[in-house]
């Protein structure tokens, strides 16, 4: 729908100077006319039926009312002139017009024995008097609520320039006022037949200014297909032109693998395990690059997976790279590998941050000239001074952690063919989720845990019952068992979580006096947070007072409980990954959830889910309900998806029928030269332009 017209600057649209332009670029993002026509309404108000001052006490409670009168009397009162006032008057009686700020404008813009319409929510006073607060007004021949009337997000310094929701609402009247045939057709006609879609033209119109429910559920409906229909057709051309052009060696040769699946792996995979691996394999095999996600609950057992697909590589003298989000993590890897690894002397090394210079060179020789198969690290896996001699295959841990450059550094690491990638998070992803950010890849789930292992017990607690609490503590305690205690450390109030940390700390020491107690921050240094959590590892320490830097990685089967104070304050899907931390041996595990009693709604929500279920997918899709795409997995700050209407916890039914036809077209006409496809070239062209070469990577 880009033409001359809509891509102009919003600097050319009357009413719109150089400082409102530059306001609604910093606030909103909106730099040309397109952007404003998608800049949708985000609720809708029925300003059509007219009440009479008499009438108003019948009005439903806590919404606006329209009324249409004359105004009179206004002046500024109060001391130093702060607020300003006016008398609305119809056939019927009289109320009382008032605002407190931004009224200026006001004053010049009511004139005497002119026809009002007046909207807004009215307060009774004690004293019998009606009061409308920053009603809305407009001239009663301008006809403004002939439809229901749209609500736009707005700021505080827009509002000031007049472009509250009633100056949005007239830039955009403008805008379609003057659109003509500027409006290309997006979706071909088959599929705006096949779904009864009204025209895009129709629904820009209808999406700002609907006259009525129905034709702005159309409205609606139409916009969301096509947003979604147009992720799931990019995220497919994606995938067919790496199936396509992305060729990588084929790893075949099983006889490491067998080695140590028959000879010293000590426990039973379970089904979905062994599923997982043969998926993974025939990509080994295939000559494609494998692009695959592998996603399963906490202690579901992925790295017995990612290290069994790793021999199949290093098997046929390739070399693997595990790269992971933080020291903590990588570190945890590192052991897990080097215990495998060990038995069959293969060598495995580990590089972060604060690797030592010596052992640094040492590593990135050994990398270079192939006599290290297996490499664990953080983002210092990105140097430029690490180089592989034949870089297979690598395996990315918690993922949306990392950026798209630094995913794009790891790749470059092979000019010969294209790495194998296996993606794992630990975060299960609910199924719009996965269709909407990871379409293109091929996904496998581990869902069932492995023998032996027993849900978690998960219990809510409030804070005078923190004794009662104390004492099960010390029977774990005395029992042998290690305790997590964790608290949240968020930035917006990092100085006053630090304190109520050390709080924390110092009252378990007291309530403790005889049992050892560590302390684990983001404020210390790595040096010493390793210590720390290798004498909590070694059991030097049965309590570990912590923040969140636990989450997600630490394998201590000895330790049996995690207290979450504040609970209320953490995710859903940050609580889940917490309770994971224990009961990962063959003992009982225990999550305590601390909260006081002025729970929000949400916070309630979250906390009963916790202990009602333990199905990581069941809460991954509640906290999407609960929270949102973007704030699970960190997309609104990315940028990966981001939705300007469609809506993932409740548009399931769209979206399915946006990937289907998306498959369809893909499958027949997947270069869309078929002229009925016109529309789809010019749209994906359009949209791959905008979007840059970032999006063909893993």
């Amino acid at each position: 729908m880009v033409d001359d017209f809509l891509s102009k600057e919003i600097t050319l649209l009357e009413g719109i100077g150089l400082d409102k332009a530059q306001l609604l670029k910093e606030e909103l993002g909106i730099h040309t006319f397109k952007d404003l026509l998608e800049y949708y309404p985000f609720r809708y108000e029925d300003k059509k039926t007219l009440f009479t001052v008499s009438t108003i006490a019948s009005a439903p409670a806590s919404t606006g009312i329209p009324l249409q009168g004359y105004i009179r009397n206004v002046q500024k009162i109060g001391r130093g002139k702060k607020r300003l006032t006016a008398c609305f008057q119809d056939s019927t009686g009289q109320l009382e017009l008032v605002w407190f700020q931004n009224f200026s404008w006001i004053i010049k813009k009511i004139k005497p024995n002119i026809l009002y319409r007046v909207w807004g929510k009215p307060s009774f006073l004690p004293s019998g008097l009606i009061q409308l607060i920053h009603p809305e007004i407009s001239l009663a021949t301008d006809n403004p609520f002939d439809c229901l009337s749209p609500v736009y997000h707005t700021t505080e310094k827009l509002k000031k320039k007049q472009l509250g929701t009633i100056g949005i609402a007239d830039l955009q009247k403008k805008i379609l006022s003057q659109l003509g045939d500027s409006v290309v057709e997006t979706l071909p006609f088959n599929l705006i037949n096949q779904y009864q879609l009204i025209s895009l033209k129709l629904a820009l119109k209808h999406i700002h200014f609907p006259s009525n429910q129905q034709i702005l559920w159309q409205a609606q409906r139409r916009l969301k297909f096509e947003e979604l229909f147009y992720i799931q057709l990019k995220l497919l051309k994606i995938k067919q032109v790496r199936v396509e052009k992305q060729n990588s060696r084929s790893f075949g040769d099983l006889s490491l693998f067998h080695n140590f699946y028959n000879n010293y792996l000590s426990f039973n995979l379970t089904s979905d395990q062994k599923k997982v691996i043969r998926d993974i394999y025939r990509d080994l095999c295939s000559g494609k690059q494998m692009n695959r996600l592998l996603q399963g609950d906490v202690g579901s057992g992925k790295t017995i997976v990612a290290f069994l697909a790793s021999l199949v590589v290093v098997n046929n003298q390739a070399q693997v790279a595990i790269m992971a989000p933080t020291e903590v993590l990588a570190k945890q890897h590192y052991k897990r590998f080097y215990v495998y690894a060990k038995q069959l002397d293969l060598p495995v090394a580990l590089l972060t941050g604060s690797t030592k210079k010596k052992e640094r060179e040492h590593i990135i020789y050994q990398l270079k000239v192939g006599l290290l198969p297996i490499i664990v690290g953080t983002h210092a896996l990105l140097s430029n001074d690490v180089l592989f001699k034949e870089l297979g295959f690598f395996i990315i841990d918690e993922q949306h952690r990392f950026g798209v450059a630094q995913r794009a550094g790891l790749l470059a690491k092979n000019q010969v063919y294209a790495p194998h990638i296996l993606i794992m998070t630990a975060t299960p992803i609910p199924r719009t989720l996965a269709m909407s950010f990871y379409g293109d890849l091929a996904i496998s789930t581990i869902y069932t845990l492995p023998e032996g292992r027993r849900p978690i017990k998960t219990q809510h607690y409030y804070e005078h019952l923190r004794l009662k609490v104390f004492k099960f503590l010390k029977e774990q305690l005395v029992s042998g068992r290690q305790v997590y205690i964790v608290y949240p450390l968020i930035e917006a109030s990092a100085t006053l979580d630090y304190h109520n940390l050390l709080t924390g700390y110092e009252n378990i020491v007291s309530a403790f006096p005889d049992i050892s107690v560590g302390m684990v921050h983001g404020k210390m240094d790595s040096t010493s947070r390793e210590v720390e959590m290798d004498r909590f590892e070694r059991n030097e320490t049965a309590i570990l007072v912590t923040t969140t830097v636990i989450e997600v990685g630490v394998h201590i089967p000895n330790a049996t409980v995690m207290v979450v104070e504040n609970a209320d304050r953490f995710g859903l899907a940050q609580l889940h990954q917490l309770r994971g931390r224990v009961g990962r041996g063959d003992m009982q595990g225990y999550c305590i959830l601390m909260t006081n009693y002025n729970l929000t709604k949400i916070g309630k929500a979250r906390i009963d889910t916790m202990v009602k279920t333990s199905n990581g997918f069941e809460i991954a899709e509640l906290d999407l309900k609960l929270r949102g795409p973007g704030d699970l997995m960190g997309l609104q700050q990315s940028g990966d998806l981001n939705l300007k209407i469609a809506d993932l916890t409740k548009d399931t039914s769209i979206l399915e029928a946006a990937r289907q036809s998306a498959k369809k077209i893909i499958k027949e006409d997947s270069n869309f030269h078929n002229p009925d496809n016109l529309p789809i070239y010019r749209a994906y062209n359009r949209l791959m332009a905008l979007s840059g070469s970032w999006s063909m990577i893993g």
